[in-house]
């Protein structure tokens, strides 16, 4: 990945999104490349993988020893899941499941038969389900995660006094990124560290160049700092919260656009 020239605002015609590729036809995204004619492709740079049964014995966790459950993602719904099918585990009538979102909680009925009473659902975020859980002190939790995972909730439940067990159940890992070894974009854009790792993995000898870095949140852009490369384009900005928004400000500057 070498090219030559050092100017660092060149014209953006190219951008690498490292998420997976928007459903929605409204994605800022879309919008944006079709806006400032800029060719975006997606490709994760990261994936998650299920821990084992053998893997998770190890941390020595009871699951029935709790009363209640929380889910933050589908993906952690269908890897809790297919865990206990290995471990032989099976649900008990009276657990209660606390679900950061609608999405979250429907998606349960592909493992078990919903009761509404049974079920506690957050609008959409994770401050909506912290509301919830203040309500339900006396529960037993537990939190099924990553092994790489944001604090608030643990960091509530631990500050509040409640009865909670952390289990990690599945890991974040690097994805493969050989067929870009010779692919080149103006613009690659991070969201976590985890990412950044990726092209460290994937790409020991990377050489930045004239490729313009961009990053979402200050730990991904310590990452980014921390790897010796430099970071072109911040997010969020105070008028620009999320990438598009900052991307779409970075072009319009590169691009000479008004």
């Amino acid at each position: 990945m070498t090219e030559t020239t050092t100017d660092r605002m060149r014209k953006v015609k190219s951008i690498l999104v490292t998420q997976e590729a928007p459903t929605d036809l409204n994605s800022p995204y879309l919008k944006l490349a079709e806006k400032f004619n800029v060719k975006i492709d997606f490709r994760p740079f990261i994936q998650v993988e299920p821990v084992g049964a053998k893997e998770f014995r190890k941390q020595r966790v009871e699951i029935l020893q709790h009363t209640a459950i929380i889910f933050t993602s589908r993906n952690a719904v269908d890897h809790f899941f297919i865990l206990c099918r290995e471990l032989k585990i099976e649900m008990p009538a009276e657990m209660r499941y606390f679900c950061i979102s609608d999405q979250t909680s429907n998606y349960l009925q592909k493992y078990i038969v919903i009761r509404k009473r049974k079920i506690f659902t957050g609008l959409k975020d994770t401050k909506d389900l912290l509301e919830i859980l203040k309500k339900h002190k006396n529960e037993k939790f537990l939190y099924p995660c990553s092994d790489i995972r944001k604090n608030d909730i643990p960091d509530f439940l631990k500050e509040n006094g409640f009865t909670y067990t952390e289990a990690v159940i599945n890991r974040t890992v690097a994805a493969n990124l050989s067929d870009l070894k010779n692919v080149f974009y103006d613009v690659i854009t991070f969201f976590s560290p985890s990412g950044v790792n990726s092209l460290m993995v994937n790409f020991p000898d990377f050489k930045q160049n004239n490729t313009r870095l961009a990053a979402f949140g200050p730990t991904t852009s310590k990452a980014v700092k921390d790897n010796g490369f430099i970071l072109d384009i911040e997010a969020p900005l105070p008028n620009a919260p999320s990438m598009a928004g900052a991307l779409e400000l970075y072009i319009k500057k590169v691009n000479g656009i008004k």
